[in-house]
């Protein structure tokens, strides 16, 4: 059996998160009225009720917070490994839980610059984040 991390449901409001890792996009849902970025996906804004639509961002963030795991959780999965709430540069609050790649657990730091990067699975794209050099 190969290692894979569980895949997330596709509904109306996440398929453009999960799959514009195939032209390389980070996209995320964007009210049309206000602007106000909003992750996870919702059908509507929050703030004003207007219209969504979503839109790719820069993939640029910086680390929150992150811990180190040590348990697999699936069969063959490689431990240790890092998971990170980041914050991208579009918005102050706008977070997402990912995981880090691209080097090894004693070097990752609050606010370390981070890009994305994709990892397909089947028919969805996981945004990972490594180093970005800026």
């Amino acid at each position: 059996m190969s290692a894979r991390p569980p895949l997330p449901e596709l509904e109306f409001e996440n398929v453009p998160f999960w799959t514009g890792g195939a032209k390389n996009e980070l996209r995320i849902t964007r009210c049309q009225p206000c602007g106000q970025w909003i992750h996870p996906p919702l059908p509507r804004c929050p703030r004003c009720h207007g219209a969504v639509a979503a839109e790719p961002v820069s993939g640029r963030a910086r680390v929150l917070t992150f811990t180190v795991n040590h348990h697999a959780w699936f069969p063959g999965q490689e431990v240790p490994y890092v998971l990170a709430i980041v914050e991208l540069e579009e918005q102050v609050g706008l977070r997402l839980t990912t995981r880090l790649v691209g080097l090894a657990p004693s070097d990752v730091r609050i606010d370390l610059p981070v890009r994305v990067r994709f990892e397909q699975v089947e028919d969805v794209w996981l945004p990972l984040f490594a180093p970005d050099p800026r």
